[in-house]
Order: structure tokens, then sequence, then C-alpha cells
């Protein structure tokens, strides 16, 4: 088989091409290997470690250290350069388009240049090829899936003798794996059927068809069986998004690791126990001024900025004992948005520019009689963010809407694949008096009470819905971020695709009400820049404008103003793709939990609009 070489952005190897992920390359559908096979010789990663990030791992829970995924490069004469993340060609079986033979893994033995070709000989002309003009194999679509995450191929022998009660024909073994004698047969509409060509044994083979998974091997690069399970596999085809689903959590690097000085002595000497080991390996004083003499040459600078430097890193650099609580990342993200940073600098990797003051006095500009004038006294903060840094994380992925499995498979490795993606935004804040007085009205309270009992009963994923309080200021912030998204796509070019929300909602002791729509690329220089001036009161107004405007009306209205529940599991109301959805890379909750009805109102049942308690 020949090495198969697939060009993948790093950002894909965490989302749709991660570990588990069924890849489609030129050629040949590829699935990725797990973690363990991301490293150098000796073990260890071969990517980059994330430093500063100690605040992001304590707000995620997260115990292991945070890397890179590997990278590799073709050389000018073709050899790889650097760890590559090696893949499985899978499905492993392959069907001829035209008599409709199954074939499993025919490129053994073949060159690289070579493509598997037809080879099925009936059994009554075993000399004689079927196909003349032996055409190129194609791989199956269908794959069997677990629920707790397992993937194998289609155990298409067991499936042809299924229903067979003839004692021959369930002792048939065929002519083995390197001959083929299974057909899946059309037998018009969308039925089909497996049929043994051996013993003549046949069965249907329907979609959705349910199968106990049994022996075959947990992943298909891993020869292990997987625990014995109550629960069936089902057999899917490979471009359906119950396959796999990476599961990922991101948080955005906020002071102080957003400020450290980047090439100061205190950043080289931190990011090298090389060196800071050198030093404490010093047996006495004199060895010890030896070695910071060393590393300040090294570094270009004086001993005593070494040893200033070696203070800071015991006094707790770059924290100083500041941590976040784990589980209070928003709230942690919410302070460092809503409070001006002194002393700024330009190159941080977080940097806010505050236009409340601004805004406030505009507002007051504007005449009271119109519209804009409510939307505009509605918002307590406008900041433009024009540089951020958010870390991604894979956890892990999961199929079916299971349990999570880890990037490692058996949970064992000391560190998790992550980036660090870099760009801007726009954060703004609803008046928090206005918010409570609106969500306090029985028929917000209500309507908001018929989604949370939905979200409760629903099979929405748990490491999604454990850190999600859904109430009618949620799902109001969280339908104008959607709204605002496809605003800006319309009104300012940018694709809707490549914007994200984050949400921060709570009614408890640190209240909130605020929306950061944010563009963030693996790119160290950010995004092409843009969204942050955005952020400027006369322009920022005239999107909000736009935005509480269109959560007026949708092209399918009434039909999607009046319905009582669609989408997943009823989660949306009034919000559709004619009016509220984004792409799915947009959108932090899956789509979910939307409906224009809190905004706008609605006169039959008495919801009131969030303008109608501006004053």
């Amino acid at each position: 088989m020949s090495r198969l070489r697939l060009p993948v952005r790093l950002s894909h190897l965490l989302r749709h091409c991660s570990v588990g992920a069924i890849v489609r390359g030129p050629d040949y559908l590829v699935t990725v290997k797990d973690t363990r096979a991301w490293v150098k010789r000796d073990g260890s990663p071969s990517g980059r470690q994330l430093l500063y990030v100690d605040q992001v791992r304590s707000a995620l829970n997260i115990q292991q250290e945070l890397w890179e995924p590997p990278l590799a490069r073709e050389g000018e004469y073709g050899q790889i350069e650097g760890t590559a993340v090696p893949a499985v060609r899978f499905p492993a079986w392959m069907i001829c388009p035209q008599c409709r033979a199954l074939h499993y893994k025919p490129w053994l033995g073949l060159h690289d240049a070579e493509k598997p070709r037809c080879r099925y000989h009936a059994p009554e002309k075993r000399g004689e090829p079927v196909c003349k003009n032996r055409p190129e194999l194609e791989q199956v679509p269908w794959v069997l899936v677990h629920p707790e995450g397992h993937l194998g191929d289609v155990p298409w022998h067991q499936v042809a003798h299924a229903q067979t009660y003839h004692p021959q024909q369930k002792q048939c073994r065929g002519y083995g794996e390197r001959q083929p004698y299974l057909r899946l047969v059309d037998k018009g509409g969308i039925s089909r059927q497996v049929r043994c060509e051996v013993c003549h044994a046949s069965a249907p083979f329907p979609d959705g068809l349910r199968w106990p998974y049994g022996k075959i091997w947990r992943q298909p690069w891993l020869q292990e069986e997987p625990d014995a399970s109550e629960a069936l596999a089902e057999v899917i085809e490979v471009n359906d998004t119950r396959v796999h689903s990476a599961v990922t959590d991101s948080a955005i690097i906020i002071p102080p690791e957003s400020r450290v000085r980047k090439g100061s002595v205190v950043d080289r000497l931190y990011t090298s126990s090389l060196k800071r080991s050198q030093i404490a390996r010093a047996k006495s004083p004199f060895a010890r001024e030896s070695a910071i003499r060393q590393v300040a040459v090294e570094f270009r600078c004086a001993s005593d900025e070494v040893k200033s430097a070696l203070t800071e890193i015991d006094h707790g650099y770059p924290l100083y004992g500041r941590q976040m609580t784990p589980g209070l990342l928003l709230e942690s993200e919410y302070q460092a948005l809503v409070e001006p940073i002194p002393n700024l600098a330009d190159d941080e990797d977080f940097v806010t520019i505050h236009h409340s003051a601004h805004w406030r006095s505009f507002s007051g500009e504007i005449d009271p009689t119109h519209r804009s004038a409510k939307i505009a006294r509605s918002v307590a903060r406008v900041i433009a963010v024009p540089r951020l840094k958010e870390i991604l994380v894979l956890k892990g992925f999961s199929r079916m809407g299971g349990a999570p499995v880890f990037p490692d498979i058996v949970g064992e490795s000391s560190w998790l694949p992550a980036l660090e993606l870099f760009g801007e935004g726009i954060f703004f804040t609803f008046d928090g008096t206005i918010m409570a007085n609106w969500e306090r009205t029985e028929a917000v309270r209500q309507r908001a009470t018929v989604f949370s009992r939905r979200f409760e009963n629903s099979a929405v994923p748990a490491q999604r819905a454990d850190s999600l309080r859904v109430d009618a200021r949620f799902l109001l912030l969280h339908t104008l971020a959607h709204l605002l998204i496809r605003q800006l796509e319309t009104a300012a070019g940018y694709p809707a695709a490549a914007l994200k929300e984050r949400i921060y909602s709570s009614t408890g002791p640190t209240p909130m009400a605020g929306i950061l729509i944010y563009v963030a690329v693996p790119d160290v220089s950010g995004s092409l820049g843009g969204l942050a001036e955005l952020a400027e009161p006369a322009r920022f107004l005239k999107l909000l404008t736009g935005v509480f405007d269109h959560a007026d009306w949708c092209s399918l209205d009434p039909v999607c103003a009046e319905h009582e529940g669609q989408g997943p599991n009823q989660l949306n109301r009034a919000a559709c793709h004619g009016c509220v959805l984004v792409p799915e890379t947009s959108c932090a909750y899956g789509n979910i939990l939307l409906d224009r009805a809190f905004i706008k109102g609605e006169l039959q049942s008495g919801l009131p609009a969030l303008l109608d308690f501006v004053a």
C-alpha cells in the first residue's frame, strides 16, 4: 500500500479531521489515528507546547499539558520533514461499480500508482472475470458505528448469512478475504441485498441496519476488541454527522497571561525549563553565579536581570497566585472585557478599547421618537476588541451522540491537542435593570420554562448541557448573537462561517448580559481586520438597529413566528434558516435555543418585547 499524503489545516485537526474522523482524500477515505501516534520516537509530543495557559487549563478543568498537533512538510525530493499525523485507509471494503462485488483491502500488494480494480470471478466461471474491462473500485460508503465510540467495517459476510437456516449456508466461509465472493445488489428504489455467490445465501441491507458490534476492532487502527455492550451498533453512511463529532472546548487568554512581554528575560527563562534546571542544580553559590552568568551571556543581558527574573518566577510568575475558578470561565472573561486595562500595549494578546462613554453621549443625541434611540438606551457598554487570543482544545470525540472518547482512546495521556487562534471582535452588554424587569414578567418566564423543560429532557451532549443555564436572558442574548452574525454578513461583508459567538448570561451573584462576536484564525497576525472598528458607536448602532429590524420578520412568517417547536428536540421556536440559524461553526450551542419572540414580543400571548422596558 502506498503512503498517502493528505494536506490538512492544523485547525481542521481539532475539528472535522480530528482523532477518529473519516476524512475524504482525493482517492480514498481515511480515518485519523489517536494521539498516541502523534508523537516522536521517544514518545514525547511532536508539536509545540502552549505556555501561559494555566488560567485556561484551570477554567476548563484540564489537568494535562496543551500541545499543538505535529507539523510536517514535504521536502524538495518528496521526503516528509517532521511528524505527520498518521491515518489508515477506511473503510477496508471496496465495491465494483459495475458488478457490485465486494473486495476486502484490494490495494494490498499494489504499487503506489496502481488503482484497485475488480477481480471478481463468478463461481461457475472461476477462470474468467465477470467485468471484462476491470473497472476501478470504490470504497463502500457504509460503516458500523457504536454509541460508545467504536467504529468498524460492516460485517458483510455475517449480514449476508444472517437469515439463512440451511446448515450448509450457515457453515459457509466463502473464499476468504482475498477472493471476492460477496455482492451488494440493488433491488430497485432504496432496496439492497447482500448476496453470497458461494452458498447463495442473501439478506436485505436496509438503511439504519442495527447490528451487535461483537468482536470487531474497537477502532480501525486498533487491533483490540471493545468491552461487551448490550447497545447495538448501527450501519451509517460515512458522511453522516453521527459518525464523528469532535468534542472541543475553548477559552480566551485574559490578563495577566495576556500581558506577558514576549522576548523579555523573565519570559525566556520561564519558557526554558532546561536553563532553570541548570541554575537549580548548582551545588554552591559560586556554581550558581557561574550558571547565571552563562545564561546572561546567552540572553545578552546582565546577570542581575537573570536574578530578577528568577525571583519573579519564584514568586509565581506569570499568575502570582491568581487562578480561574473551574466552571467560572465566562465570568472571568466577562470581567476582563468590562474592566479597562491600564497601560495597555498594542502587542498584548488581549486588547480592548472602551466606547461606552462615547456610546452614552451619542445615545442622548438621537431623536427619542426613533426606535434606534430605544435600542441605544438598552445597551450599557460597547467595547472593541482589536486583538484577542483563543485557545481551542480537543477533548475527544463522540459517535451517535454517545459519551466522549479521549483523544488517546484510553484517557492516560499527559497532554491534549490545542491551538492558539488570533483575532478580533465586538463586545457589548445590555442594561441590567432593563433586562431584569423584562425577564421578571410572567409571559417571558412561562415561555422560557418551555425551553428549559425541553432542554432537560433532550439528548443534548452532557459536555454542553452541564455548563448551560437555559433561561429567558440566555435565549434572548443567543438569538440576538445569531442575528448580529447574519447582519455582519449582509452589511459588513463578513462570511458568517468565519464569525463565532460567546454568550455571557447570568442572573446570579455576578449578573451578566453580554455578547462577544469575534473572528479567530491560527495565523498569529490575526484576521484581515475591520471587525473591531465596527464597534464605533454610529456604525454599531446601525448594525444593531438592523438586528432588531430583522428580528421582527422572517420570510417564512407567519409559519416560523407561530411555530411551537422546531429543530433538534424542538429546542427552537421562532427561528429557522430564513431568519436566525447560522453555520454550525459559528454557534457554540448547535443551532438550538433560539426564538425571535423574546426580542420582538408576541401580541397573541402577551409576550413583551425587550424594548418595551426602555424608558
